[in-house]
């Protein structure tokens, strides 16, 4: 039987420090890391995610960032297959794959495995689909996905063209659910710190985020046709600019909300963390002592 592969992952709440923490353990250990961030797969979208930047990565190769075009769509299915190709080449180089990032259903998905209603991509079925929206509208598909799953046309958008088509695709291959999973032996790091201070860590990044130019990102962003029906613009940051630039709300309103829905997110994303098992919780306060437990812990996994 094939030994698997064992993944170390650093995970925790925005603006904790997984950045840092996921590049010293990468540096000490001969690790290379993949992000499990939805936001950073696009390109241009570099301030309002935070996006780690060549100095940060400290000579790291870093796989998932800047993989995709901003008006293009990345599932979890898709995420999944491709953290699989790059887990696999980091271990045939003899390298310890570390993930980082904090979007949870990326991580379960890693972690338990692959069953969220997707089935294999039939790419001439998606053209006939995609020509079938061009010419017939997405009112035809529609019905078309009622006669073949009610349920799973009561619980799609027919406005959302990729979502209809993505559920037509599951409906026509009879609902064969593809249950991925993903072949691992994991050690799972969740980094938290005290809430006032992690809270002020929060805000005073959305500071520096719109003094960095987000306003400017988004304009730019919003310059080359991307609207809120588009994926990537649904990210915190990006959804609240747009309804700033698009006069919804004044400037001081925008980084009011900004900051309460950043807050809001940290605050999910510990209790995702909370809900797995097997995590080793680490708090960062104290960088030297967080670094040190983390490395002992993972060597000593790493010999077993």
């Amino acid at each position: 039987m094939k030994e698997k592969t064992k993944v170390v992952f650093i995970l925790g709440p925005t603006a904790v420090g997984k950045t840092f923490f996921g590049v010293q353990i990468a540096k000490k250990l001969n690790g290379e890391i993949i992000s499990a961030d939805s936001v950073q797969i696009f390109k241009g979208f570099d301030i309002g995610s935070a996006k780690v930047t060549k100095e940060e990565m400290q000579g790291i190769k870093h796989y998932a960032i800047d993989i995709l075009q901003p008006w293009e769509e990345f599932s979890v299915y898709d995420f999944v297959e491709y953290t699989k190709q790059k887990i696999e080449e980091i271990a045939n180089k003899r390298k310890l794959p570390i993930i980082v990032g904090g979007t949870g259903l990326y991580v379960k998905a890693l972690t338990l495995g692959y069953n969220f209603g997707g089935v294999n991509k039939d790419v001439n079925l998606r053209e006939e689909l995609e020509d079938l929206a061009r010419k017939k509208g997405n009112d035809y598909l529609f019905e078309l996905l009622k006669k073949k799953d009610e349920k799973m046309a009561e619980n799609t958008d027919k406005f959302n063209t990729v979502r209809l088509i993505r559920a037509l695709e599951i409906a026509l291959s009879n609902g064969q659910k593809q249950t991925n999973k993903v072949e691992i032996e994991s050690l799972v790091f969740a980094l938290n710190r005290d809430r006032k201070v992690l809270y002020d860590s929060i805000n005073k990044r959305v500071d520096g985020m719109l003094q960095n130019g987000l306003v400017d990102e988004v304009k730019h962003l919003k310059s080359l046709g991307l609207s809120r029906e588009n994926q990537s613009m649904k990210a915190i940051g990006y959804k609240e600019v747009l309804q700033f630039l698009d006069g919804e709300m004044d400037y001081d309103r925008m980084v009011e909300i900004l900051k309460q829905h950043s807050r809001n997110y940290a605050k999910r994303q510990l209790t995702f963390l909370r809900g797995m098992k097997d995590v080793i919780w680490i708090d960062t306060q104290n960088v030297e002592s967080a670094e040190r437990e983390m490395l002992e812990k993972i060597k000593e996994w790493m010999k077993k």
